[in-house]
């Protein structure tokens, strides 16, 4: 029987020993990095250091591929959306009133005829695109790394409310869950005959719709277990209590956090005082 869990990282490694205090403050880092940047280049080295990051974390290949190829989509969405539109931003950004044109569309296409894309509008959405590609992956590189229970006893040791701390975990708990029951629905829509590999795309979307059903009133029976579980065992949410899995600050965590802080404060001096990080083209 397949054992599902929300954490994916098989190997150990430098990440999965910190502290996930010290990962909460690096997802604080790079969020604040991502927004307080606009020049695509920053952007761009932040993303490739997150990417990484978690290669050498040990998030499995195929759960970033999978990750970026579903958000490509998005990615070009936004490439195209300021390049053709983010006219007024670029130059009040610029501090210019002529922006440099990559190329025209034909003029008697219907709608978009006439639409012209600029290098500046295209330079900002890269930025906007890894931007994105920061904050998503930074998000499995402190979840995918650290075990549920530790993430409740660090959670509670940085002073969060028990309740908060055992609903964030719950949450990564059911997900597996219900990854679980979703397989379990297809594979017997599967014994009964269904193929979908031979159906079209909107026929496939229309079954899946189908199991939402089904998975909703499995999650709701399990809720409700949850429930019945909770208050046979008197659980109020009080922090005050035993923890099975004890986690204490290492010499490196405290390394980690001070390299951090530190950086930080750099990072915003220098954005302010000298302009590092502002959004500017090249050419």
């Amino acid at each position: 029987m397949t054992t599902y869990k929300f954490q994916t990282v098989e190997r150990d490694s430098v990440f999965t020993r910190l502290d996930f205090r010290s990962k909460i403050l690096i997802m604080i880092v790079v969020t604040l990095l991502a927004f307080l940047w606009e020049d695509p280049i920053y952007e761009a080295v932040l993303a490739v250091l997150v990417l990484g990051a978690c290669l050498a974390a040990g998030v499995k290949r195929g759960y970033i591929t999978l990750l970026l190829a579903g958000m490509s989509p998005f990615y070009l969405f936004m490439l195209l959306t300021h390049a053709f539109f983010n006219v007024a931003q670029a130059e009040r950004l610029l501090a210019v009133s002529n922006l440099h044109p990559i190329f025209t569309l034909p003029a008697d296409l219907w709608l978009i005829g006439g639409l012209e894309a600029t290098w500046e509008g295209f330079l900002y959405g890269a930025n906007v695109m890894f931007k994105t590609m920061s904050l998503t992956l930074v998000i499995p590189l402190a979840i995918f790394t650290t075990d549920v229970d530790e993430m409740i006893s660090s959670m509670v040791h940085a002073r969060v409310p028990y309740k908060l701390a055992f609903i964030f975990s719950s949450t990564f708990r059911f997900s597996p869950l219900l990854w679980s029951e979703f397989n379990k629905i297809v594979a017997a829509q599967r014994l009964r005959g269904m193929a979908l590999e031979s159906m079209g795309l909107m026929k496939r979307v229309r079954v899946y719709a189908r199991v939402v059903v089904p998975l909703i009133l499995s999650a709701l029976v399990r809720s409700q277990q949850l429930e019945v579980v909770l208050q046979s065992k008197a659980f109020n949410g009080d922090a005050d209590r035993t923890y099975f899995h004890e986690v204490q600050m290492e010499i490196v965590d405290y390394f980690l956090i001070s390299i951090l802080f530190l950086f930080s404060i750099a990072a915003i001096y220098l954005r302010v005082q000298f302009g590092w990080g502002k959004f500017s083209v090249w050419f």
